[in-house]
């Protein structure tokens, strides 16, 4: 219980800081909300969509190891890739595919670790996957009629208000020091703000498939950050999944490119 409490606390601060300022900046630069019809896509994105992947990843850490939770989550650049055909959205091709193939391949190895748990770990894993993938799709089209900008203030906000309601009725603890205020403010900043924004400005120009198969460069980072900063030890494994992913992210650079004699004759 002290575990969701906290889970919960730090959610809230995170949406509901990173949702005020974004609110204050879009004022500040004269940017218009959303439309009204967009609005209750974007409250769903963020106060279903988010809240329940989320929470779902939460849970499963309870139910499976760390490492698996972390790959079933990291099946979403498939789930988004499969969707998105399927809706007519993007073609697949051989050499998608393959980047698709090697970036999670990639993620096995960067992330590692015992890959153990119960039935029901597994399910609320893959159920986490499948609420992102989800979430990523209606962004897609969401987010380019908002604008990258005012979508991710709404989702914030309708997040905020999720977790606001689901603290009632619980002692949410609340950083105690100065360091825990910046490991927050670090939180909002870079992996909310950031994060958010720059995935749905990145997939506004790529599309939610290849957008989803880049963001597993996450775990890649990660481990290299860790490595830098954390003095931990970076394995041959991770060093495989990292070369694997960034083979997936030049193969769909490529697939971006435009052919050699239109870029000459530009």
């Amino acid at each position: 219980m002290e575990s969701l409490a906290l889970f919960i606390g730090i959610h809230i601060l995170r949406f509901a800081l990173a949702g005020s300022l974004m609110a204050a900046f879009l004022c500040l630069i004269g940017r218009p909300w959303p439309a009204p019809r967009l609005w209750p896509g974007l409250l769903a994105m963020g106060g279903i969509a988010y809240v329940g992947q989320s929470y779902c990843y939460f849970a499963a850490l309870h139910h499976a190891s760390a490492g698996l939770t972390a790959l079933l989550l990291y099946l979403y650049p498939v789930l988004v890739t499969l969707l998105a055909a399927v809706l007519g959205r993007q073609a697949l091709n051989r050499r998608k595919v393959l980047a698709v193939v090697m970036a999670c391949c990639g993620t096995l190895l960067t992330i590692g670790g015992q890959l153990s748990g119960s039935p029901l770990g597994i399910a609320l894993g893959l159920g986490s996957a499948l609420i992102y993938s989800c979430y990523i799709l209606v962004g897609e089209r969401l987010t380019a009629q908002a604008g990258p900008l005012a979508a991710s203030t709404v989702i914030m906000l309708a997040a905020a208000v999720v977790y606001g309601v689901l603290a009632i009725g619980r002692d949410s603890p609340w950083p105690a020091s100065a360091t825990g205020w910046g490991a927050v403010f670090g939180i909002v900043l870079l992996s909310t703000i950031l994060g958010m924004v720059g995935f749905f400005a990145g997939m506004a120009r790529l599309g939610a498939a290849d957008a989803a198969t880049l963001s597993t460069l996450e775990p890649v980072v990660t481990v290299l950050l860790a490595a830098m900063f954390l003095g931990e030890g970076l394995g041959l494994s991770q060093v495989a999944g990292g070369a694997l992913i960034l083979t997936a992210v030049l193969l769909l650079a490529r697939e971006g490119a435009p052919p050699q004699g239109r870029r000459d004759s530009a």
